[in-house]
């Protein structure tokens, strides 16, 4: 995992920086998060939500605007960092941790009503049954974890094809090394990391692990869209989401799970 926090240091400036993640509009009272997720974690006036993987913070102050009393989590110390001048560009009150998850608990105590979680976050992340012993244990009784990801089976095809090409098997339990130009938010941007390294992780581990650890599936979603353009022939609605073209046969892109503890 140090090989990946090296990256993300380095694709903190780029991010911020960026179009994709549109820093100045945030703090000028855009919205940073989707439909789908407001709409599935519901009302958070008043309730402690803590985020996990939060990168530098935006979607963690969002739900802060919400009425959320908000912490945050993230292994990178620029990204760490970042989250705090933003938080403070935006008056907005805010706790910010720096963290491997998995050393979390030596890190953090206490625990939340809701615990989130959100795309592009499992896949750098080893072991997942670990991952939800830690997340559940920050749920409070009566609380919930929600997690808003892109869907494993969609991670099996190649992301650069024109057309649907299988190129990662599915069950795969070693890491898989990616070469990197860029960044996700800016592909002409200059890194001097080269190499990405990340895992694949079944839906069905996923949801075990939760349940093994005390959480009561409340709901398991699976959407036919991503809120980015995961695979290049996807096409934008104007929302905010990518479809699969008229006529084409969509497979699954994202999943949705809401986990109480009852």
């Amino acid at each position: 995992m140090e090989n990946n926090r090296k990256l993300w240091e380095e694709w903190v400036p780029v991010h911020v920086n960026s179009e994709f993640y549109g820093v100045e509009k945030f703090v000028a009272g855009e919205n940073a998060l989707n439909v789908l997720e407001i709409g599935e974690v519901g009302d958070v006036q008043g309730k402690n939500l803590l985020h996990l993987q939060c990168h530098f913070g935006k979607d963690t102050l969002n739900w802060a605007r919400l009425g959320a009393h908000v912490t945050g989590m993230d292994f990178s110390e620029s990204a760490i960092e970042q989250a705090r001048q933003l938080a403070s560009r935006c008056n907005l009150d805010a706790r910010f941790i720096c963290s491997n998850l998995y050393d979390l608990p030596q890190n953090l105590l206490g625990q939340y009503d809701i615990v989130f979680t959100s795309y592009g976050v499992l896949t750098w992340l080893p072991d997942i049954p670990r991952w939800a012993k830690i997340a559940a244990s920050y749920v409070k009784q009566g609380g919930f974890l929600y997690i808003a990801e892109f869907h494993p089976f969609a991670l099996v095809f190649d992301d650069c094809s024109p057309d649907l090409q299988y190129r990662y098997p599915y069950f795969e339990k070693e890491a898989m090394h990616f070469d990197v130009e860029g960044s996700y938010a800016d592909r002409e941007a200059i890194i001097q990391s080269k190499v990405e390294i990340g895992w694949n992780h079944t839906l069905s581990e996923i949801i075990t692990g939760l349940i093994e650890n005390g959480l009561q599936i409340e709901f398991l979603h699976e959407f036919p869209f991503s809120v980015y353009q995961q695979l290049p022939f996807l096409v934008p609605d104007g929302n905010g989401l990518y479809h699969f073209p008229d006529g084409q046969k969509p497979i699954p892109l994202m999943f949705s799970i809401k986990a109480t503890k009852r």
